[in-house]
């Protein structure tokens, strides 16, 4: 449909009188439209660039750009300065006051001015109005680091923009046409009266809660004593031979708790208090343990090394965060085994890189909960993070961002970086990082899948061969520039993604991209080796090709000529690439793993599997959003011999907001949010079973109503490979943040990952969900976040809900043990929150503390 036109805003008559005077001015020579360095600089640090929603419930989104002048006037006329600004949704062309808004690529927009541009004041304001392609309802909608730049001249960022506290230059969200999505939007805003409630029974079923320490995740069969075990520096840990490796990072661990514990190989006698760890292959369970704590002896008996491993792991879950000199823990009696064979955790470093450090970290939480598949989200349309031997332009150019139209130094800038290669999210994990994170996943018993998106999401490997290609060309080595080349220079194919690209496809028809995923699963296979490991499952992504890709080109059309079976037309482009990346793979002896739709036609069929070499095809089923009717697909794909991975956007995205409130982070596409307790009562079992609300939270009655077909049943469950967690860091620019969007939600996920619930169904018992949650609720808050901060980790701690009632202050927290505290001088003081405060006609704010972390405020009289 048309859109009607925005009226624009007119400019107050003193600002235009003033702004003609500057054009007649500078109308006295041609160059006075362009900036010097000076003059430029002198923008960047004084003139303020803010953003802010007018409306999501009008035809289109209406939002606007607002700059605030400071000493340096902008000149009038078509002048070669520009002003570049990063935003999540693609905005509409338009023109305003003279300035031109046009998309530039990806996220990145453009402000440019026209001979009309009357020039803009020193200390004046220009307000320009626009619409987006999709709704705005978050401070992350927006990002930091907009900047100036012209022609011969370096780049600054505008210095307000400059920060990680969006708030400094994005307005605030208090309207509800500003903070829901449309007029239909059935989630209510997050406030501290809601959220007060809401925690009203989690704190009521809590007080019946048992605190002690308790095993994370909940065991298959377990029986806790009244009687304890003190765990000191005289025990000693009596282990197998092959088990040598397990028993040194149990020492390591009990070390760094202030035990310093023996360890003697079973060949050699031992007495007084023993940790015996070996290995009984009659177990029968993969990864499955015994364990047996006493007074006077722990035996963990793995049926093979990762179930010892995990069997030490649960003695590990009940020590508490604080170090002491010694530990009771309670006896008990444990029979486990893992529910699913896939215990995943995805982590999108493409986007934005955080570093090795963040890396090694969430493998050790991983290993912590019983998580044993890391999905490495290696490549991206925003970024390439490792090092290849012999292709070093994937990450000079294609690990770095900067503002380089032509990209022969770095990636155009996106996702908030800015104009310099010092910008946030820049880098990549050098071979021996690798290497490194390699050795020590595989030490604690996970699987590292990297993953190459391809053929879409491919941007920076085109972009970085494209350099590579002109190059080698201008060497006069035309032969080793077409050798890895991924794009074809006459390919006129037009399209553009979901992220909004228009040029991130590889084209599937040269023989150059086969080289090239080969050259790279080769190097990739090196450094597996060299980390005593190997890789056993490459993952290739497929997802999201821009619809449009291929259509237009040359090389295609040759391919197609040659009569090739099977390779008809461009519908036939998507599954000839996989069956080629498959071959390759297959002859190197690996599992292929991709996303769902890359190993579809569409919605309902499948690529055939039969013509994909490899003993498994693993497929991350991610897109179910109700109402489109695609949550079906990973039962479609199971029951067409694939091996899918529940990853579902709705529960195990982690990306998405933790609740509905501007002030939360993420994207929110797939569910207006995910709080802790929503994973926690994701029901594997049935996909269907979950099933909650639509996008826009209206109560699904029925699902087959709602999608107007039969929906089909898992026939083939025994291809049901297990779950994963999903994070994508579009908006996740530091690790800190990072951190703060997977923790606590990592750990309800291993525990449904890990353990079945006995109120799971396909109409589960909500009272004895509610039930165990307040327990899990309670270990969080008192075990499992305490032992993060303790290894310097970051996590979120949700905002408390709180009420004035009669002058008095109540409130409550989600996690119950946290600790609350209040302020009624606007957050210059705080005090801890005993439950009778009185904070009549006061402005009251109160948050959640552990240790040094704390949430952000809510008040609690708004």
């Amino acid at each position: 449909m048309k859109q009607p036109p925005i009226k624009q805003p007119r400019q107050p008559i003193s600002v235009r009188l003033g702004l003609l005077a500057l054009a007649l001015g500078l109308a006295q020579g041609a160059s006075a439209a362009n900036l010097s360095q000076q003059q430029l600089n002198d923008i960047a640090r004084n003139t303020k660039v803010g953003f802010g929603v007018i409306s999501n419930f009008a035809a289109k989104p209406q939002a606007h750009v607002t700059i605030t002048n400071g000493s340096s006037a902008l000149p009038a006329g078509a002048g070669d300065w520009r002003i570049y600004f990063h935003s999540v949704r693609k905005l509409d062309a338009a023109q305003v006051e003279g300035l031109s808004l046009r998309h530039v690529q990806g996220d990145l927009h453009e402000l440019s001015p026209t001979a009309a541009f009357k020039g803009l004041a020193a200390n004046a304001k220009l307000d320009f109005p626009y619409t987006a392609g999709a709704h705005l309802v978050s401070y992350t909608d927006f990002m930091p680091r907009a900047f100036i730049a012209q022609a011969g001249l370096q780049p600054e960022v505008f210095v307000n923009t400059d920060t990680e506290n969006l708030s400094e230059f994005v307005e605030p969200f208090s309207k509800p046409e500003q903070q829901l999505r449309a007029s239909n939007d059935e989630y209510p805003i997050a406030t501290a009266a809601t959220r007060y409630q809401d925690n009203l029974a989690v704190n009521a079923a809590a007080i019946k809660v048992d605190s002690s320490p308790k095993i994370i995740p909940t065991p298959a069969e377990v029986k806790y004593r009244k009687d304890a075990v003190t765990l000191d520096s005289n025990w000693q840990i009596h282990f197998a031979g092959r088990l040598t490796g397990e028993a040194k990072y149990f020492a390591d661990q009990l070390k760094a708790y202030g035990l310093t514990v023996k360890t003697v190989a079973e060949h050699l006698p031992v007495s007084g208090k023993v940790i015996e760890v070996k290995v009984d292959k009659s177990i029968g369970n993969a990864e499955g343990y015994t364990l047996n704590i006493a007074a006077d002896k722990i035996t963990i008996v793995g049926g093979d090394n990762a179930g010892a491993f995990y069997g030490i792991q649960s003695v590990l879950s009940l020590l508490p965060a604080q170090t002491a000199s010694s530990y009771n823990i309670p006896q008990l009696s444990a029979v486990d085994a893992p529910r699913f064979e896939w215990r995943g955790m995805h982590y999108d470093m493409g986007r934005n890189f955080h570093g090795k450090e963040y890396t090694l970290r969430l493998i050790e939480q991983m290993a912590r909960y019983k998580l044993n598949k890391l999905h490495l989200h290696l490549t991206e349309d925003e970024g390439w993070r490792i090092e290849i031997p012999g292709l070093p332009e994937l990450t000079d150019i294609g690990a770095h961002r900067c503002f380089d139209l032509t990209e022969q130094t770095c990636l155009l800038t996106q996702l908030g970086t800015g104009p310099h290669k010092t910008g946030s999210g820049n880098g990549y994990y050098s071979t021996a990082d690798f290497i490194e994170i390699l050795k020590y996943a595989s030490a604690r018993h996970i699987e590292v899948i990297p993953e190459i998106d391809m053929p879409g999401h491919a941007r920076a490997a085109v972009k970085s061969m494209e350099a590579r290609y002109k190059k080698l060309i201008k060497a006069g080595k035309k032969a080793e520039a077409e050798q890895y080349l991924l794009s074809d220079p006459q390919d006129k194919s037009q399209y553009i993604t979901v992220q909004s690209y228009t040029d991130n496809s590889i084209n599937v028809c040269l023989p150059s991209t086969y080289a090239f995923v080969d050259k790279v699963i080769y190097e990739l296979q090196q450094m597996y080796r060299k980390a005593g490991t190997k890789l056993v499952t490459f993952h290739m992504g497929g997802d999201e090709v821009g619809a449009g890709s291929w259509t237009a080109s040359p090389a295609c059309d040759t391919l197609f000529a040659k009569g090739e079976q099977g390779v008809a037309g461009v519908a036939d482009l998507k599954p000839y690439f996989v069956s080629k990346v498959s071959a390759i793979s297959s002859l190197r002896g690996l599992d292929l793993a991709g996303w769902e739709d890359g190993l579809m036609y569409d919605p309902n069929n499948t690529f055939n599997r039969s013509q994909f070499a490899n003993k498994h095809v693993l497929a991350n089923a991610w897109d179910n959003i109700w109402e489109w009717g695609v949550a079906d697909r990973a039962y479609r794909l199971a029951n067409a011999g694939y091996e899918p991975i529940l990853s579902p956007a709705t529960h195990l995205y982690f990306d998405h907001p933790y609740e509905t409130n501007a002030e939360e982070r993420g994207y929110y596409w797939a569910a207006r949010y995910t709080d802790t307790a929503k994973v926690f009562g994701f029901m594997p079992d049935n996909l269907y079973a979950n099933a909650d609300k639509t996008r826009m939270g209206a109560p699904i009655k029925n699902l087959e109503a709602l999608v107007g077909r039969a929906l089909p049943a898992l026939e083939k469950p025994e291809n049901l490979r297990g779950l994963q967690g999903q994070v994508w860091s579009e908006t996740i620019r530091t690790g800190k943040q990072m951190e703060e969007m997977i923790y606590p939600r990592l750990i309800p996920l291993a525990e449904r990952a890990w353990h079945k619930a006995s109120w799971e169904g396909d109409k589960p018992n909500i009272e004895a969900r509610n039930a165990e949650w307040a327990a899990f609720a309670v270990q969080l808050a008192v075990k499992e976040l305490p032992k993060l901060a303790a290894l310097g980790g970051s996590f979120y701690l949700p905002p408390p809900g709180a009420v004035v009632d009669d002058g008095v202050l109540k409130a409550n927290t989600a996690l119950p043990g946290l600790k609350l505290e209040y302020s009624i001088d606007n957050g210059t003081n705080w005090a801890t929150y005993s439950g009778d405060e009185r904070v009549r006609d006061a402005n009251a704010l109160v948050r959640s503390r552990l240790g040094n972390a704390t949430s952000r405020p809510t008040n609690a009289t708004k």
